[in-house]
């Protein structure tokens, strides 16, 4: 009987395969799974090399691109010929020449009102900052700096208020200040409305994301050309090139969160009876203040970083200190001026911080 069960048991064990684990048979899954991938890799790296093997074999190793698009005979005045090609590039350049040369033409009178606004605005900013005594500045500076941040910040607007006024900084100081209290406005009445607008379209969210790309990697010095060719020389200028500069951050900073706002609360409160007005005046914009707050800051910093800049265009301020001192090879003064800038981007970013801290302070007291 033993017998027969022992050969019945290796009957049945011959007869069934041996069994993979779980963790063999997860692997083989998983290597099945990928064997497309690898594939198309292994495809896509044979096209690459055929792509070489060709280009070496029909134009060499120095290849270069077929950038000429036109090529036209010149007589020249030795009674010789000379051929002058026209590049993709040169084609390119003198279209967008053309086209800012008739909007400068066309839209003159757009652009001429804009900068009578822009100077009357920034004329009248920096006669109230010029009115009032500088000690009378310092000390109401110094005694918000005390309610933000207490002795520390305290002793830190005082001191750096005190090194503007006696290198001689004050003038220049209050020009910059009044550049980008201009820019910063004009740039949150530009950046907010568009912020919401990415936020509740997803075209206008797909539209704006590869523009924003383009103006936060633009080289800075790029955007006061079309400053001057729209408003000439001088502080519109600089404006306009601080405005294109720093509005990034407050629009994609809106955008973000207002789209951070918990799905389940706008629920909540659309359930409630709220339009999609109410909706985002009083429940997605307060509880994304914290966020846009933060883009408000970083507006503003980037701000006083380009009205630096916009000096080269005669915008005034303390970047003409640096140009000066640039130009003139005057590593002191433009140490001094640059200490200057930093102080007073230092003295902007607390108190935009503290601004968007009381008010989430205030939004989860209330």
């Amino acid at each position: 009987m033993a017998r027969a069960d022992r050969a019945s048991t290796d009957t049945q064990g011959q007869s069934r395969p041996p069994r993979l684990s779980r963790a063999t048979a997860t692997q083989i899954a998983q290597w099945a799974q990928a064997l497309p991938r690898y594939c198309r890799w292994l495809a896509g790296l044979m096209v690459v090399v055929i792509v070489l093997v060709v280009s070496l074999s029909v134009w060499g190793a120095d290849m270069e691109f077929p950038t000429t698009v036109a090529q036209s005979d010149v007589a020249t005045s030795g009674g010789g010929v000379t051929t002058l090609e026209r590049t993709v590039r040169e084609v390119t350049g003198g279209a967008i020449d053309d086209a800012v040369d008739w909007l400068t033409r066309e839209a003159s009178w757009l652009f001429d009102s804009l900068s009578a606004v822009i100077d009357v605005a920034l004329v009248r900013i920096e006669d109230a900052l010029r009115w009032l005594p500088w000690p009378a500045v310092i000390v109401a500076l110094a005694l918000l700096s005390f309610a933000i941040g207490r002795w520390s910040l305290l002793a830190f607007t005082s001191l750096a208020l005190l090194f503007v006024g006696f290198m001689d900084l004050w003038s220049n100081t209050i020009d910059t200040v009044a550049l980008m209290i201009v820019a910063v406005a004009v740039s949150v009445l530009i950046g907010l409305p568009l912020g919401v607008l990415a936020s509740r379209s997803r075209i206008a969210d797909n539209l704006m994301r590869p523009i924003l790309d383009g103006m936060q990697t633009m080289p800075s010095f790029v955007y006061l050309l079309p400053g001057i060719l729209f408003f000439g020389l001088g502080k519109p200028a600089g404006i306009f090139a601080t405005i294109i500069y720093a509005v990034p951050p407050l629009i994609r900073l809106t955008n973000l969160g207002i789209r951070q706002v918990s799905p389940e609360t706008v629920e909540a409160v659309r359930s409630f009876g709220a339009s999609p007005l109410q909706i985002l005046a009083k429940v997605q914009i307060p509880m994304a203040m914290p966020t846009i707050m933060a883009g408000v800051n970083q507006t503003t910093l980037m701000a006083l970083a380009m009205v630096t800049i916009a000096s080269m265009v005669a915008a005034g301020g303390l970047g003409d200190n640096v140009l000066r001192a640039l130009q003139k090879n005057q590593p002191g003064n433009g140490a001094i001026a640059g200490l200057a800038i930093v102080f007073l981007a230092i003295i902007f970013d607390r108190f935009t911080q503290a601004v968007s801290r009381s008010r989430h302070e205030m939004r989860r007291a209330g």
